[in-house]
């Protein structure tokens, strides 16, 4: 059992590995208290699969928004820091650059905390662990006095050079404990010892910030889990695509940031290689946001770095940067809910504000006025009213097309030239995205299968697909919940990470430096482990930035030379000459616990699916304007049916668009491949 918490929709999937059957699930997210939906949906999915909680005999995987949403909405708790003196305006300071040299009203992030709520500690460590200046406790006994004072909740401890040895952060956590017990305290020197100070001071404070939200976040799906009577612990998906147990998220919950769409490109992936594709680009639209992520050789790419609440969404270094692997990918404010406005020269402007789950879109009949994607999917004919989410929910035709004459009616006057107009400007945003993201990546995107999922993308997918060029897109048989998807396929596993200083013309092994960070992620990850990669971040001497390496357990300087050289000459064209003198800065270590993937996941048929009858109903293209298109029952076709467009193909959780001339076959699973007509585009 699995289950995501998105930003609109709780997805959940249900699988009998004795037999590769899933059913699926979708419920409206409920903010006050996220637990609810998640309770909802495993009581439905349960009851249409005719299982008992006591069928469940494996581990329950969730994903959820909370971890981002609490970070971005500053929804965090009262949280100070306590650092090294002379350093509590770091947060202020930051990098010391623009990231537009040219806008004049440049806005940089808010830090998360204030100048009140940091305090600064004498003691003072070099960059090689020695001590220059002890701590002074007495000082620190102060401090705790004072946060008892404001009623902090939460305490980030970063401290100069703790990376390379975090005994002050210890010893100042020791005295926390005794004078503020029941507080939670983050040291940066377990969670990210590495170097960079304003990132490790970022990345340690936003952890304190979501950590005692999150904590009850966890507990309360742990109720919800028992509520239902399921006797299964709970395992949670990180950022880096794997997953670890609740004790390691409510301690660090960070690693949770991105957590839903790292397990649609998990997901993604493992399609990817069932259909052996090795070159994807995962389009993942929601409700809220759309995500994309290039996949090459089976495996999404992972980053060790990202950035939260960027001021400008699409501008590197207007966010709070975090040190932590996540999967790399492009998040885009363009998902079902976003709204779209006409902007002060009357240019139609669509997104990155979302209606969420509630209220929503106008169409869902839940208080929403505004005009989102999702209502000019309806007002378009894409959608259908009386199949929403497999009947379950109906939509409001008119409400719609209210919305897009109360607040776009000055610019197009007709409801249909409105959501003909949101149409074009989201999917050629999503398109320009998904090219620059590819580009920027050394790829052509013409040379990729597109694979679409989440509750919208199949609907846009082959009309992005088009602007781009790209020859054929996959619609999963499980589109609407690929993530949920993701996490039964995703193994446990940990990272961690150091830094060290190492020129390579004069070090001894390292093999002692990743045992060391073996046994931490093994302590963590609380099961036997299957395997272990190995990393490290190099540069040439006198460079500021790394980049990260793959090496092997046995390989001695010149293998990482030779490897660093390679990746480096891969990244940026320039070939290193064999005496030039390099380093390695940060070692690096993923531990995979023992795991078995399931088999590929069918979707259960829906009674409803089955007694699915084709029928018409006028629906909008560019190439035609209204048009009379057939709309199918997707899981009610057969395996190698095909169908040219335009057509409608209808999942319970998903639509799937189909443009004129393009031709769409079903394949033994339950997948739809897409042709992409671009001879006639």
């Amino acid at each position: 059992m699995s289950f995501d918490i998105g930003g609109t929709f709780t997805d959940l999937v249900l699988l009998d590995e004795r037999t590769g059957r899933a059913w699926l699930g979708k419920c409206l997210t409920t903010y006050d208290d996220f637990s609810r939906a998640v309770e909802q949906g495993i009581r439905d999915v349960l009851d249409r699969a005719g299982a008992t909680p006591a069928d469940i005999d494996r581990a329950v995987a969730g994903a959820t928004t909370l971890v981002t949403n609490a970070l971005i909405e500053r929804r965090g708790a009262k949280t100070a820091l306590i650092t090294t003196r002379g350093f509590g305006d770091t947060v202020d300071i930051g990098r010391e650059w623009r990231y537009d040299l040219y806008d004049q009203q440049l806005r940089m992030p808010d830090p998360l905390v204030g100048a009140d709520s940091r305090f600064e500690v004498t003691e003072r460590l070099l960059a090689d662990g020695t001590v220059l200046t002890p701590l002074d406790t007495d000082e620190v006994v102060a401090i705790a006095e004072q946060l008892r004072a404001q009623d902090v909740e939460s305490v980030a401890v970063c401290l100069l050079h703790s990376y390379a040895d975090p005994m002050h952060e210890e010893m100042v956590a020791k005295v926390l404990a005794e004078h503020l017990p029941g507080v939670p305290v983050t040291l940066s020197g377990h969670l990210v010892p590495v170097i960079r100070e304003y990132e490790r001071t970022v990345t340690t404070l936003a952890n304190a910030y979501v950590r005692p939200v999150a904590g009850e976040h966890f507990a309360q799906i742990e109720q919800a889990i028992g509520r239902v009577g399921i006797d299964q612990t709970l395992m949670l998906m990180q950022s880096n695509g794997g997953v670890i147990n609740t004790p390691g998220a409510r301690e660090y919950p960070l690693r949770l940031l991105e957590s839903g769409p790292a397990a649609g490109a998990i997901g993604a992936a493992h399609l990817g290689r069932r259909l052996g594709l090795d070159r994807l680009i995962a389009f993942d639209m929601g409700g809220t946001t759309a995500k994309i992520c290039v996949i090459e050789g089976g495996e999404p790419a992972i980053h060790n770095g990202f950035e939260v609440g960027r001021v400008h969404r699409l501008k590197a270094g207007s966010g709070l940067p975090v040190i932590m692997p996540v999967v790399d990918m492009l998040e885009i404010g363009a998902g079902g809910g976003s709204i779209a406005e006409l902007d002060a020269l009357g240019l139609l402007k669509v997104g990155p504000h979302s209606a969420g789950s509630r209220p929503g879109p106008a169409g869902y009949g839940l208080g929403g006025d505004r005009p989102t994607v999702t209502d000019a999917d309806i007002v378009l004919g894409y959608l259908d009213p009386d199949y929403f989410l497999g009947g379950q929910m109906a939509l409001d035709v008119g409400a719609s097309r209210k919305a897009m004459e109360e607040h776009l009616g000055a610019a197009f006057g007709d409801p249909l030239e409105a959501a003909a107009g949101i149409a074009r400007v989201v999917d050629e945003h999503m398109a320009l995205a998904m090219r620059v993201h590819a580009t920027e990546r050394g790829h052509d995107p013409r040379t990729f299968t597109m694979l679409a999922f989440g509750g919208a993308a199949p609907v846009h997918a082959a009309r992005v697909a088009r602007i781009l060029g790209l020859s054929r897109v996959v619609v999963p048989s499980a589109a609407g919940v690929l993530s949920a998807t993701g996490l039964l396929v995703a193994p446990p596993m940990v990272e961690t990470s150091r830094t060290m200083l190492a020129r390579l013309a004069h070090w001894s092994s390292p093999a002692a430096t990743f045992d060391a960070l073996v046994a931490q992620a093994a302590g963590e990850l609380a099961e036997p482990i299957e395997r272990v990669e190995r990393f490290v971040d190099m540069r040439f001497v006198g460079q500021g930035f790394e980049i990260e390496v793959p090496v092997g357990a046995d390989d001695g300087p010149a293998e990482y030379w030779d490897r660093f050289a390679a990746e480096y000459e891969r990244i940026y064209a320039v070939r290193a000459q064999p005496d030039t003198p390099a380093e390695v800065v940060t070692w690096r270590v993923r531990v995979y616990g023992r795991f078995t993937r399931p088999e590929l996941i069918r979707a259960a048929a829906e009674p409803a699916a089955e007694t699915g009858q084709a029928r018409i109903r006028p629906v909008w293209f560019p190439e035609t304007g209204l048009t009379d298109a057939p709309v199918l029952r997707m899981r009610s076709m057969r395996p190698g049916e095909a169908v040219t467009g335009p057509a409608i193909l209808q999942l319970p959780e998903s639509t799937a668009v189909v443009g004129p001339g393009d031709r769409a076959e079903l394949d033994e699973d339950g997948n739809l491949h897409i042709l992409i007509n671009l001879a006639g585009a």
